[in-house]
């Protein structure tokens, strides 16, 4: 498990939190939950309420519909903060590739911590939309490849 000290440090470098100041990051580095899980563990599945976001702290996981898989995602990256925003079922499942250490923060204290710092939003926004962006090209490329067919 992580010292408060490189908790901060890990969180400081997720892409969500860059650029907000070292006191609000103390703040949630100091509130979320530390999970560890073992391979092939599933942490969610979709169509499951979701009311978590999680960042990878070590390990790999998959995120994937079914048996197709979305990406895979390893340290620093984060998972299930759509369902944090629109209350609506998890819209894809996540399991771990191999053993796998999270970060989690809850619905109540990123709403908490929005209050507190609005630039948490922000950058909540901008990776929502970078991850829309990166599944528009997908299917554009998918779609091209088969109208060449």
């Amino acid at each position: 498990m992580l010292t408060s000290v490189d908790r901060l440090l890990f969180v400081r470098g997720v892409l969500i939190f860059k650029e907000l100041r070292d006191d609000f990051l103390v703040r949630v580095a100091s509130i979320m939950d530390e999970l560890s899980f073992p391979a092939k563990h599933s942490i969610f599945t979709q169509g499951q309420e979701g009311r978590s976001l999680y960042i990878v702290v070590k390990g790999r996981v998959r995120v994937h519909i079914g048996d197709r898989d979305v990406t895979q995602l390893s340290e620093g990256a984060t998972f299930g903060e759509m369902s944090l925003f629109d209350a609506e079922p998890r819209s894809a499942s996540v399991t771990t590739i191999e053993p796998s250490e999270c970060l989690m923060l809850t619905q109540q204290q990123l709403y908490d911590a929005i209050e507190e710092t609005p630039g948490i939003a922000i950058n909540i926004i901008r990776m929502l939309s970078r991850r829309t962006r990166e599944l528009n090209q997908k299917i554009n490329a998918l779609e091209d490849k088969i109208h060449r067919r």
